[in-house]
């Protein structure tokens, strides 16, 4: 009996629920959905995202603690040793700072707080003063309850730790595409370089966030690659991006998606990892326009007050159409 268009996305969504991968064939099948059936996607998605989320949404707010110094190649990234971006160049900010920045942070409702480091990765004194940080941070009433995720670059297994020692909850450190695409955007390091932090980062015992960025002149196959790759991997928070492109970067030029791309993209990421952390981040507000709001039937976290270099949505205004469309803040 063949499948009617109404059940073929019921059946991924049971599927998924079950704790089952979809085929490859089925995630080629879901980023090929045909616009005028979105709508039955984003139902189907939506079942899996509420029975483990509800309708729960975690506001996260990025740090740009240190900026605009970094010596790789990454060919999206403004702080890149290539970039011709006019961004703002300082080394990592004081410790008194991070925590102002947390308090600002916790007094939006956000219930994590990003610090991000531009950087191949992290030296020894870094780590030491993004720790006492940390330890300030969950030692305050008022922001001890934020969730510390770093964003260092490469790590080793003692660094990553050290981290965890301190009291950090999550390392940040994104695949950012396939393993097949990844020479086009980045030359001074390797996909496998990225693989083995994430290794590290589990291995100490820190939970896990490793997303991607889309637009990036990717196939619809890198994209079921990062789907399975982050599966594999039982990654625990997954923020996918969608390229910015910044005048002064290689990768300025490129193509914006499609609103409805975007959002199969990010059902594919929910159905591939069901009970995960989906985080809708950078360029959401570029990308998906108005339709950014039908980006939770998948995502059950998102960013507000900006990203790294570029602006994004206020939390207020966030906050408001958030409870417009019947959604509660994670506490």
């Amino acid at each position: 009996m063949t499948l009617t268009t109404l059940t073929k996305y019921d059946a991924w969504a049971d599927k998924a629920l079950a704790g089952e991968a979809l085929s490859r064939e089925d995630a080629l099948e879901v980023l090929y959905t045909p616009d005028q059936e979105l709508e039955q996607l984003l139902g189907a998605t939506r079942r899996v995202r509420e029975k483990y989320f509800g309708r729960r949404v975690k506001v996260c707010v990025l740090l740009n603690a240190q900026s605009g110094i970094c010596p790789e190649d990454c060919n999206y990234c403004s702080q890149s040793k290539i970039s011709k971006a006019p961004v703002e160049k300082y080394k990592l900010l004081s410790a008194e700072t991070i925590v102002e920045r947390a308090r600002q942070a916790a007094s939006t409702g956000a219930k994590r707080f990003c610090i991000v480091m531009a950087a191949r990765g992290p030296q020894d004194k870094d780590i030491d003063h993004l720790c006492e940080a940390t330890r300030q941070i969950k030692g305050e009433t008022g922001i001890d309850h934020l969730e510390i995720c770093l964003s260092l670059g490469l790590m080793d297994l003692e660094k990553c730790q050290r981290l965890k020692a301190a009291g950090v909850d999550f390392v940040n450190h994104n695949l950012n595409t396939s393993e097949e695409h990844y020479p086009d955007i980045c030359s001074t390091h390797t996909y496998a370089d990225r693989v083995e932090t994430l290794k590290n980062i589990k291995e100490a015992g820190l939970h896990t966030c490793s997303g991607g960025i889309v637009g990036m002149g990717e196939t619809l196959e890198d994209i079921v690659d990062m789907s399975f790759s982050f599966r594999a991997m039982d990654i625990e928070s997954i923020p996918i991006n969608f390229l910015l492109g910044i005048p002064g970067t290689p990768l300025a030029d490129q193509k914006p998606i499609e609103p409805r791309h975007g959002l199969k993209v990010l059902c594919l990421m929910r159905l591939q990892n069901p009970d995960k952390e989906v985080r809708v981040a950078a360029g959401r507000e570029v990308h998906l326009k108005d339709l950014q709001h039908q980006a939770l039937a998948a995502a059950n976290s998102l960013f507000v007050d900006g990203y790294l270099t570029t602006p994004g949505d206020p939390s207020s205004q966030v906050k408001q159409w958030l409870e417009s469309e019947g959604y509660l803040l994670e506490e």
